[in-house]
Order: C-alpha cells, then structure tokens, then sequence
C-alpha cells in the first residue's frame, strides 16, 4: 500500500513481547509497511521523532509505563492514527483508550488478516478528501489543523473521533445507522466490532459534554439511528468563531 506521493507508510509498532512484536512486523513488512519496533515508551518517543510514522500500534500495558499516556502525548504531537493492541478488551478499558486519543482498539488474541485491514482503513482515510472545515455555531470543526471548539472551549479527540463527528455535523438532524456509519467513517468493516460505533459514541458525548445545558445532542432513536442535532441557537448578534 502507498500514500499520498506513492511512499511506502510508516508504521510505528510498540510491543514489549518480543515473540508478537517480531510476528506482527514480519506480516506487516510482508504486506509492504516499512516497520519501525519499540519496546518501551522511551523507546516509542524516540522512534515517533525520528521516524514520524503515519500509523501506530500501542500496547497498554508497557514496561516503563501505560500505554495509555503516551497515546494522549503523542496525540498532543501528532494527528496520526492510533491503534491499540492489548489484552484489556473491557468496555471501560476500550472507552478510557479512546478517550485517551486513540482511534481503534483490537484486543489480543487477534488475526493478522484483521489487524491488516484496520491498518488501511486508518490509512485509506489519510488521503480521503473531505471539507476543510465545517461551522454549526458555536460548534467548529478544521479538518485541517485538527482542532474543535464548542462555544469557545477546544476539544481535543482523535482522528476517527473527528471524522465521526464531522459526518454527524454534516447530516445534523438527519443522522445514520451503525452501518451507515461503519461504511461512511471507517471505510472499512470488516472485522470491526459491533460495539466499536457505540464505544465512539459514547466517547464524543463524554468530550463534547452534550448534557441538558448544551447546545447540541447526540441520541439514538428507536429506529437505530444515531442523530446529532442543534436544540440551542445562538443568539442575534452573537460573535461567531473565525
């Protein structure tokens, strides 16, 4: 697989288990990704610098620390997909990794088939062309430089976060079902889990704040549709966001 000028794409996989890290990279260099391997956080800091891969796959549960921070660190750095690879498959685990920045999560034991087509699903989605931005006042999306605002307040979440959001802001009030989001945002389903648009949307609710006082709400209607819409307008004369 290649992007955007026809390279070859970066993959930074972070591992301490030194049988599945070799494995997962012989697969991975065998479908064409120059692989870069960390062992340890400090190791993974390392390689992000120096290597500036496009996608990364992180362990949780690491020898100098948890997976968990340095996913929220290098999601402060960079807006590269991350994908999680651990054995701690609860919901509250999945929901705090995502929370945390990250854009998927596959629990061990899993298929490298599968683990492939996560990988080009992040991918694919590098070069997808989409809007640069999209105003709902006082909700702001730039696809760009990646930043969300919300009645002046920035929030920070991941690239899937992002582009799930960005498809709700774009069909607001009208809305979609699990599988219309799973073909429309992840590009990709095969092998994502049924719960994986739940866990994402429970995760925006969470960033967004969407409560009684906010200007927008997120529900799932007894048709199977996930709906975001506008219940609040900004006043007359109110000053909009540039």
């Amino acid at each position: 697989m290649t992007i955007g000028s026809g390279r070859t794409p970066i993959i930074l996989l972070v591992e301490d288990e030194a049988a599945l890290r070799e494995a997962v990279e012989r697969h991975l260099v065998g479908q064409g990704f120059t692989v870069v391997t960390a062992a340890t956080i400090s190791q993974a800091r390392a390689a992000t610098w120096e290597h500036q891969p496009d996608l990364m796959l992180l362990d949780v549960l690491l020898p100098d620390g948890s997976g968990y921070e340095l996913c929220a660190e290098l999601r402060a750095a960079t807006t590269a997909p991350i994908i999680y690879l651990t054995a701690l498959g609860q919901d509250r685990s999945v929901v705090r990794g995502l929370e945390a920045g990250g854009d998927d999560y596959i629990s061990k034991p899993f298929s490298l088939e599968v683990l492939t087509a996560r990988i080009n699903a992040q991918l694919r989605r590098i070069g997808a062309p989409r809007a640069a931005r999209i105003d709902l006042p006082p909700l702001h999306l730039d696809f760009v430089s990646g930043r969300v605002s919300l009645e002046g307040r920035q929030i920070k979440l991941s690239k899937i976060e992002l582009q799930l959001l960005g498809y709700f802001a774009a069909h607001a009030g009208i809305g979609a079902t699990q599988e219309e989001l799973l073909s429309s945002v992840w590009g990709d389903n095969s092998g994502v889990p049924t719960n994986t648009v739940r866990q994402h949307v429970s995760s925006l609710r969470r960033k967004l704040g969407l409560d009684a006082a906010s200007p927008f709400e997120l529900v799932h209607t007894p048709d199977k549709r996930y709906v975001f819409q506008q219940v609040r307008f900004p006043t007359t004369g109110q000053r909009a966001e540039p």
